[in-house]
């Protein structure tokens, strides 16, 4: 009995009925494919709009939004907006809050996904969907600077809309294919593909700054699943650069990108991490000539 209660606990706290779109795109993408057989062609389209939407993931919601790495205009910034709004991860103001919190106690109680503090389920999924009405709401005082903009807090309230358009657009142009590839299954590698930085990114990795929650750049994260958010301890050492990828054969895509934008005057004052930063020296050290970097933090490759 106590194990059919365990199970009854759990499935009310993550599969209830404010969870079903998530489950359901889930079973959409699964079934469907199942049902309708692999296609090289719709794995193509799938990986296509994965990439081209991770992209916004980690320019608009976290790099812009939530850490205002460089600058832009309000038009572009809307426009960033709506781009992000497609991943189907809810709007920007509740992203930059729950992120902005998640730095602020990163790895220690407070944090909203920490799989040092919980299970590695619960900071991969298990916070998106659980019953938990303070979730849901979006912590203001953190986002204030973003609630400022009325056209942002009216696309809070629409969030699911642009990504609604998606799929109807993919739908219209390409027919149960294309929506099936291009929308349901690439929406679920994207979920999961931004879920590894707060599950896998703190677990897998390589510590080279001595930052005081659990970080690590994995290189395969880097390069192949999140357009550069892999290297997330060199962005929890310095989370005010746009650039996550400190050195050269670090790969980061979404920084490639905002150069871009910044040779297009889409956007400006792009900030970097200083010299000082990715050799891990203090201000105090710079000032005082020190030369020799803080010995590097090295951890096995799984904790």
């Amino acid at each position: 009995m106590d194990s059919v209660r365990r199970v009854g606990a759990f499935a009310r706290r993550y599969f209830h009925p404010g969870s079903w779109p998530f489950w359901g795109i889930h079973v959409i993408a699964i079934v469907g494919v199942a049902v309708s057989g692999f296609s090289w062609s719709g794995l193509a389209l799938a990986l296509a709009f994965y990439a081209a939407r991770m992209v916004w993931v980690s320019i608009a919601y976290h790099r812009y939004f939530a850490h205002r790495t460089f600058k832009t205009s309000r038009a572009f910034q809307l426009v960033m907006a709506v781009l992000a709004n497609t991943t189907a991860q809810k709007g920007v103001l509740w992203w930059a809050a729950h992120h902005r919190r998640h730095h602020k106690f990163s790895d220690q109680e407070g944090d909203v996904h920490s799989p040092v503090l919980r299970s590695f389920w619960f900071s991969h999924i298990g916070w998106v969907v659980e019953k938990n009405p303070e979730r849901e709401r979006i912590d203001a005082p953190r986002v204030k600077d973003l609630s400022a903009y009325p056209e942002l807090r009216v696309l809070e309230r629409l969030c699911h809309l642009p990504a609604l358009a998606l799929a109807l657009t993919l739908l219209a142009v390409g027919g149960w294919h294309a929506v099936l590839w291009g929308f349901f299954v690439s929406t679920v590698l994207l979920w999961h593909g931004t879920f590894t930085v707060n599950s896998l990114n703190h677990l897998f990795g390589r510590r080279r700054y001595a930052t005081e929650d659990d970080s690590r750049n994995n290189w395969f994260l880097g390069i192949f699943v999140t357009c550069g958010e892999g290297w997330h301890n060199n962005h929890h050492h310095y989370q005010a650069a746009a650039n996550q990828g400190f050195r050269w054969y670090e790969v980061d895509v979404a920084f490639y990108v905002i150069m871009a934008l910044r040779v297009l005057g889409l956007v400006w004052d792009v900030r970097v991490a200083p010299p000082h930063v990715v050799r891990g020296e203090t201000r105090a050290q710079v000032a005082a000539g020190a030369a020799a970097p803080r010995p590097a933090v090295q951890s096995p490759e799984r904790r």
